[in-house]
C-alpha cells in the first residue's frame, strides 16, 4: 500500500492527471454548451476542446522542468515524450479520425444514396485542430502554476 502513497506523493504525475481530469470535464462542459445535451462519455472520449493528451503530457513536462532543472534528464526526457504526443494529436489522430468520418460518408452516399465521390475527398484529417491543442497547453501551464 505504501507505493499508491509514494504516488499519490508525486507532484508532475499528479498535475498530469488532474490536467487529464480537468481537460475531460472542461470538454464534456464545451459539448454540453454547444450541443445542449450531456454526454457522459465525454468525461473519457478522445478528441475535443482541450486536448486532454497535451494537457497531460505538457503540464508533466513542465513540472518535471521545475521539479528537477530545465537542464536535467528527466526534463529532456519529458519534453521529448510531449511533443510527440502532441505532434502525432495533431497529425496521425487526425488524419484517423477524419478518415473515419469520410468512410460513413461514403457508405451513406455511394452505397445508400448512388453517388460517385473523388479521390481528393479522401484526404480528410480529424483528432485535435492546432486550436485544441493551444487550449491543451494553455491548461497545463495554469495546472502547472497552480500545483507549484
Amino acid at each position: 500500500m505504501e507505493i499508491f502513497a509514494q504516488i499519490g506523493q508525486n507532484r508532475p504525475l499528479m498535475c498530469a492527471a488532474l490536467s487529464w481530469l480537468a481537460a475531460q470535464v472542461i470538454k464534456t462542459i464545451i459539448h454540453l454548451l454547444v450541443e445542449r445535451k450531456l454526454e457522459w462519455n465525454r468525461l473519457v472520449g478522445m478528441g475535443g476542446m482541450p486536448s486532454s493528451h497535451t494537457a497531460f503530457v505538457f503540464s508533466l513536462c513542465l513540472m518535471m522542468g521545475l521539479q528537477e532543472g530545465f537542464q536535467s534528464p528527466a526534463f529532456a526526457i519529458s519534453f521529448a515524450l510531449a511533443a510527440v504526443v502532441i505532434y502525432d494529436a495533431m497529425g496521425v489522430r487526425r488524419e484517423t479520425g477524419k478518415q473515419g468520418a469520410l468512410l460513413n460518408r461514403i457508405v451513406r452516399e455511394v452505397l445508400i444514396e448512388g453517388k460517385r465521390i473523388t479521390e481528393d475527398e479522401l484526404k480528410e484529417l480529424v483528432g485535435h485542430t492546432p486550436l485544441e491543442v493551444v487550449g491543451g497547453l494553455i491548461l497545463s501551464i495554469i495546472m502547472v502554476v497552480v500545483m507549484a
